[in-house]
């Protein structure tokens, strides 16, 4: 045999002693994999974002910078009800929930483009889905269909009704979204059984669109004794007794957003609003284990939202881009147009590449998540051709089904019994090195618009000082970047080392 030529057993052997295909080339795989449908829906989506950053978000973006900056406990309420009735909070939505059905790996470009238009205007649609993203790993059908059943219902009616995920405390933070950390966590909150439902008391801070959202996707260590396989969550919406607003937390930039702390004093949540309780009998007896589940359901979480913040990260490089591109093309220095100048040049140059890295990074975790993440029972082929093109009038009438136990048994047997850990290592592992990457990028970007505006880039109209205070909060949130560097050693690199001791 010649030597270029390689038999299929000796390639299957050659691939299996370096990183997988999968781990390395998300993109090339799904080019057969993923139909042929969903790229139209990602172009679909881009139109959707374009017109609506166009029509909505540019020409209020900066005056509503400004407006909460002088008042701390502004709530954007009417932009809120403009992206209603552009349906967007239900745009992601699986038809059978009620929503409008588009892919979910559109979603990442059309946080793109709303974040390039403003990223705090931006993240009160994206965190809305950071939210479902959250709901959806428990993998209980049944408080899924019902949560975004009010979703759909509330939109159409103009009211509508936004998610928002419950997690981080005063004591602890990024400890508790990673679980080779959560042995290390301290919480202050607690849960008490009685009948018919849970008590929680507590404080939860930070939580990025606290105010303005109605359903809150809470997350709650049950046993302290064993946080790393006592976990449990709940849908809690505003007006449950005991549940209540705190402060909009003080933050330096994405100021659209709110960051709200939710107080819980003596909250009753019924045993019908617990989504997923890894201490029951089904999972703490399975063949796997809570603690594997714990895991899993994390990781399934934040595979899906550390994507989504790198997305965010790219939209507000490209900002940053766009907005140093116009001004050097505006600005005359020496009687010529600063962007004839070799050194602006570069600058320009460099900050376009940067986009383009980022861009390329959180595709590759977005193909990881249809390949191997939360989102590949959508992907398959079959099922994406009836999601895809059935009337939304026909899953009208199934949806009754997504109530019988049998549906979430099935979900949770395919994402928790039948889950590779493999799969559940790339596609973590993924999302963690676009989150770190995105964001490092972006404020480069951010940096580099101040470097060519020089003092003209401070003044807010020009928008380059915004994107710096923007893009430094993507840095921080979805675990920090070191904690995600961390992950990403332990999801992609540890396996090739098994000597080392990780998270010490």
């Amino acid at each position: 045999m010649k030597p270029w030529k390689i038999g299929r057993r000796e390639r299957a052997a050659l691939l299996e002693q370096g990183p997988t295909i999968r781990e390395v080339f998300n993109g090339l795989e799904c080019q057969h994999r993923l139909p042929a449908g969903a790229h139209r829906e990602v172009a679909e989506a881009i139109a959707i974002a374009r017109k609506f950053t166009r029509e909505v978000i540019r020409p209020i973006a900066l005056d509503t910078d400004l407006r909460c900056m002088r008042d701390h406990n502004y709530l954007p309420l009417e932009f809120v009800k403009k992206a209603a009735e552009w349906g967007l909070f239900t745009l992601f939505i699986p038809k059978i929930f009620g929503g409008k059905g588009m892919s979910f790996l559109a979603v990442y470009p059309f946080m793109e483009e709303i974040s390039a238009g403003c990223a705090g205007l931006g993240h009160v649609i994206a965190v809305h889905y950071c939210g479902a993203a959250t709901l959806f790993p428990s993998m209980n059908a049944r408080i899924i269909r019902k949560v975004f059943a009010d979703v759909a219902k509330s939109e159409r009616a103009g009211d509508p009704h936004l998610l928002t995920i419950v997690v981080t405390e005063p004591e602890s933070g990024t400890d508790v979204q990673e679980p080779l950390l959560i042995h290390n966590a301290r919480p202050g909150s607690s849960v008490r059984r009685v009948e018919g439902g849970y008590v929680l008391n507590g404080k939860k801070i930070f939580i990025s669109n606290g105010h303005l959202s109605y359903w809150h996707i809470a997350n709650f260590i049950e046993d302290k004794g064993s946080k790393t396989d006592s976990w449990i969550q709940f849908a809690i919406p505003n007006g449950t007794p005991g549940f209540s607003f705190g402060a909009h937390e003080k933050k330096m930039g994405q100021f659209a957003c709110v960051a709200s702390e939710l107080l819980f004093d003596e909250c009753f949540v019924p045993d019908s609003l617990v989504t997923i309780r890894t201490q029951d009998p089904e999972f703490r007896d399975s063949r796997k284990g809570a603690r594997w589940v714990c895991h899993t359901i994390t990781d399934h979480v934040t595979g899906g939202t550390r994507t989504g913040t790198a997305a965010i990260s790219t939209g507000i490089a490209r900002d940053a881009y766009e907005r140093a591109l116009a001004y050097a093309r505006t600005k005359q220095v020496g009687g010529a147009p600063l962007i004839d100048r070799q050194w602006a040049q570069i600058i320009l140059a460099d900050m376009y590449r940067n986009v383009n890295l980022s861009r390329i990074m959180y595709l590759e975790a977005a193909f990881a998540l249809t390949l191997s993440g939360l989102f590949k029972l959508l992907f398959k082929k079959p099922v994406y051709g009836v999601i895809r093109w059935l009337p939304r009038w026909y899953f009208s009438l199934i949806a009754p089904l997504l109530d019988l136990r049998i549906a979430t048994r099935f979900l949770r047997w395919y994402y928790y019994d039948g889950y590779p850990t493999e799969e559940r290592n790339v596609a973590s592992g993924w999302g963690s090195a676009c989150k770190y990457t995105c964001s490092d990028l972006g404020l480069a970007n951010a940096n580099l618009a101040l470097d060519l505006m020089g003092a003209d880039g401070l003044r807010h109209e020009n928008g380059a000082e915004k994107c710096f205070r923007d893009v430094k909060l993507q840095q921080i949130y979805e675990s920090t970047n070191q904690i995600n560097q961390l992950n990403m050693f332990y999801c992609m690199v540890a396996h090739a080392c098994p000597e080392v001791e990780l998270f010490k």
